[in-house]
């Protein structure tokens, strides 16, 4: 065994291998080892001789299964490889093991070109900001098409993508994507190799490389370029950890994967995650290489090894200092149920099955007491068939699997206050929640606002962590809730009565109640598609597009008959089409998929009717409260609950007196020309209360007849005015013929209006612009003279920051919005905010502009 000082004197680099499947990631992996003098031999898949297709069932279905880690040495660096799945049903695992990578080698075949999975591995590897080298495999083949795989790369995926041997050819555009670079440039030298290896590091270069893993071309030059522009990183002096793989050895011993991202770890050391759980002792340091490891004393920073003796631990765990990993952006989209052999003990194989999730966190084994049944969470049909396979080589159960459904979500469309009381008999424990709709995309977030007069803070903790110790549900379908945001606002304990398993009744029943009465959505996942196709099929393919519901930009023509068409579309409807497109485009046709989240569901009733959940059935997840009553306990319905409270409902919204706004007379001409926006649309409003309810009630504007004097609420705060840029420069005519030829001078003219708006009128103006397909984009917030002018982040569009704005500004300032959008005015309404036309507003920009040029022309006289 190597002593340890000679590893940790190694410049220590993890690099993963990823590339779409069969483009020759494991061919790429035996080249690498044989290059690096590993092994004697090169192994071939085709042969089931590979060296970490170690599995008999990646040898029998020829591809990669498993995440396997090899090590080798090249020049002053111990390289570990990490040879990852390439099949898309297999991607979770895939991903996990990013977060343990300081660079990536992206395998792509000539003959295949950029698929679609390989456009989510980029989006993934972009994601987790991991430096990039691209290796152009299968150069042997007579059907390789370099040139074309290289516009492809530069086109789909980054212009950094650049060929290693023509870089003294590609030195303008390598100039273009880096200010040092640009400057080197111009000084009439060539940009340095210190230069590259920097721009590497910050993903502006994707050095490609063009060979044959095979035929060994092109492998030592990858070899020399991983070694040259990956540095000797500098880890922290306190000891930190990243786990993103649980497995187990051939003895059935448990090893947790990690890296050690600080510090040192020692054999016997004992480790915490951040959980607040019990630490572990190391027992062992494995260091593995296909199947062989060796045994390790200490691993210092950057080492990826094993370890046993943490029964506790699991992928994606943090330990010691090492900072939370972010939440997988791939997840399963597909739920379906286990069918076991006759005369099995159904819950004794759920208890049997559990290492399995240890192994893949995305199953998510779920015991549904309804039916007595087990179900899991699947990305495909082949994941499935591997686990039916390794049920069986590993517990002897012939399992199988009913038709698999889509996995719905649930949420809420407006705020509402849950109540949950539990008072049996010498118990007691009083919760109110307050929930809200999140973020699309956000989960489900948990916050305290509860004083602690009122319920002690370890009280008001415990009530967080029963929130978070098992799946929420919906009151729809049984589904996991999302997109929530759910605080604690009030509560009240007893001095002797109230024992912790109170609360934990209280918790979930505030949560069961809040949604019984909630406004519910139904969502379903959606996929981000791209297909490839004739361009005489595309009116095809946007016609079956319109019929699933699916959104979709313009056709962008691809050479002289070939049409890409992008967008998103459910998974229900979009499931099995690439066998559809492909009979109708007789194969020449393409579909890559990529799941991109949940949208309110297209057809919620039908889903509901099917899945057949009763709410008021499930007596594991109660919604009725419990209280108390001449020394015995009774049952309240959800119903009623908010009337027999002890703490009344709404208190904890009420403000301080110094928020208190006045009530000041207004004449009744200033009150009719403040309601105009509304009054000018009173179907907008009257179809807003019929589909959704009354508008928010704020107080701010209602009206008050008293004695022939009409008083208006006014808070002490000043006037919002949030303008959606794009809508009122294109509603507005001049402006609009200004834009067709200089939009940035447009942009400039309305800016100036609105500085003079704002100065006469005395309000807050906040022009906002959509920026949100700028790649890249963070967002912008800028004041010019007077105003405030936002661009709007990636993926966030004007009219998401102007719902989020209102929502946060109405409760105490009186706030207006120009915006013509149909759907944006209903939002509107429902935060409690006033809306301005487009039309309505430039005839009040015009009034303005008349009463400033009286005013102009009375001071000059």
């Amino acid at each position: 065994m190597p002593k340890q000082d000679a590893i940790s004197q190694k410049k220590q680099i993890a690099v993963g291998l990823l590339a779409h499947v069969d483009a020759g990631k494991t061919t790429l992996t035996e080249a690498l080892l044989y290059q690096s003098g590993v092994l004697k031999t090169l192994g071939r898949v085709d042969h089931k001789t590979s060296f970490l297709d170690t599995d008999a069932m990646e040898r029998q279905r020829g591809i990669t299964i498993f995440t396997k880690q090899a090590v080798l040495r090249w020049k002053d660096a111990q390289i570990t490889l990490l040879d990852t799945p390439g099949h898309v049903d297999f991607s979770g695992e895939m991903e996990r093991t990013l977060q343990v990578l300081d660079c990536a080698v992206l395998v792509i075949s000539a003959t295949d070109g950029v698929q679609g999975h390989t456009r989510t591995v980029w989006k993934l590897l972009e994601r987790y900001s991991i430096p990039t080298l691209v290796f152009v495999n299968k150069m042997d083949l007579a059907t390789a098409d370099a040139p074309a795989v290289l516009n492809q790369l530069s086109g789909q995926l980054s212009a950094g993508c650049v060929e290693v041997a023509s870089l003294e050819q590609r030195q303008e555009e390598l100039a273009l994507l880096d200010e040092q670079a640009m400057e080197e440039y111009l000084s009439g030298e060539q940009i340095s190799p210190t230069c590259l290896a920097r721009m590497f590091r910050e993903r502006k270069f994707f050095p490609c490389v063009l060979g044959s893993a095979l035929k060994l071309q092109g492998v030592e030059q990858l070899l020399d370029l991983l070694s040259q522009y990956m540095p000797n990183r500098e880890y922290p002096e306190e000891f930190g950890a990243s786990v993103y793989k649980i497995g187990r050895d051939a003895q059935g011993a448990r090893l947790t994967y990690l890296k050690v991202t600080g510090g040192v770890l020692n054999v016997k050391d004992w480790v915490k995650g951040k959980e607040g759980k019990e630490p572990e002792k190391v027992d062992q340091i494995r260091l593995y290489s296909g199947e062989k490891f060796q045994l390790l004393q200490q691993a210092p920073a950057g080492t990826v090894c094993a370890v046993t003796g943490l029964e506790h631990s699991w992928a994606g765990q943090s330990l010691g200092a090492q900072a939370d990993s972010p939440a997988a952006l791939l997840s399963p989209v597909q739920r379906c149920v286990l069918r076991l052999p006759e005369g099995s003990d159904v819950y004794q194989v759920f208890r049997l099955l559990q290492p399995l999730q240890e192994e893949e966190p995305q199953l998510h084994l779920k015991w549904e007491e309804r039916t007595q049944s087990i179900s899991l969470e699947m990305m495909g049909e082949v994941q499935l068939d591997v686990l039916k396979q390794k049920i069986f080589q590993r517990f002897g159960l012939a399992v199988g699997f009913e038709p698999a459904h889509v996995l719905y979500k649930e949420t809420i469309a407006a705020p509402v206050e849950g109540v949950g009381h539990f008072e049996p008999l010498r118990h007691y424990a009083e919760v109110h929640l307050w929930l809200e709709p999140g973020e699309p995309g956000s989960g489900l977030q948990f916050a305290m606002d509860c004083p602690r007069e009122q319920l002690a803070e370890n009280w008001q903790k415990l009530v967080l962590s029963h929130l978070g110790e098992k799946e929420l549900t919906g009151v729809l379908t049984d589904s996991p809730l999302t997109d929530m945001k759910i605080t604690l606002v009030a509560g009240r304990a007893h001095e002797k009565h109230t024992e912790g398993g109170d609360f934990r009744q209280a918790t979930h029943r505030a949560l069961r109640q809040g949604l019984m009465q909630a406004e519910n959505l139904l969502l379903e996942p959606w996929y981000e598609f791209r297909m490839e196709l004739p361009q005489s099929m595309v009116g095809r393919a946007m016609s079956d597009l319109q019929r699933m519901g699916g959104e979709f930009d313009q056709p962008q023509m691809q050479g002289e008959d070939r049409a890409v068409l992008v967008g998103q579309a459910p998974v229900q409807q979009l499931a099995g089409y690439g066998l559809v497109m492909a009979g109708y485009t007789k194969g020449t046709g393409q579909l890559s998929c990529t799941p991109c989240g949940y949208k309110p569901c297209q057809n919620p009733e039908q889903a509901i009717q099917q899945i057949g959940y009763d709410a008021q059935r499930d007596l594991d997840n109660p919604a009725d409260s419990v209280f108390c009553s001449h020394g015995a306990g009774y049952p309240v319905p959800w119903q009623e609950v908010h009337g027999a409270a002890h703490i009344p409902v709404g208190s904890w919204r009420k403000k301080p007196a110094q928020q208190q706004a006045e009530w000041n007379p207004r004449p009744k001409r200033q009150r009719a020309a403040a309601l105009d926006p509304l009054q000018e649309d009173e179907e907008l409003a009257k179809l807003f209360a019929k589909t959704y309810g009354l508008p928010k009630d704020t107080g701010l504007f209602r009206p008050v007849k008293k004695e022939e004097v009409e008083y208006v609420y006014q808070p002490a705060a000043v006037e919002y005015l949030l303008v959606d840029g794009y809508n009122l420069l294109f509603a507005w005519p001049e402006l609009q013929q200004l834009a067709q030829r200089d939009l940035e001078a447009a942009r400039q003219a309305l800016a100036d209006i609105l500085c003079n708006y704002q100065g006469f009128r005395r309000c807050h103006v906040i022009l906002v612009y959509d920026a949100y397909k700028v790649k890249g984009n963070v967002g912008q917030v800028t004041r010019y003279n007077n105003i405030h002018i936002v661009y709007t982040k990636e993926a966030e569009t004007a009219d998401m920051y102007i719902e989020k704005a209102t929502y946060q500004l109405a409760d105490q300032r009186k706030v207006r919005v120009v915006t013509s959008d149909g759907a944006q005015q209903l939002i509107i309404l429902g935060h409690g905010a006033l809306r301005v036309s487009a039309r309505a507003f430039m005839e009040e920009l015009d009034q303005v502009h008349r009463q400033i040029q009286g005013i102009l022309e009375r001071n000059n006289r």
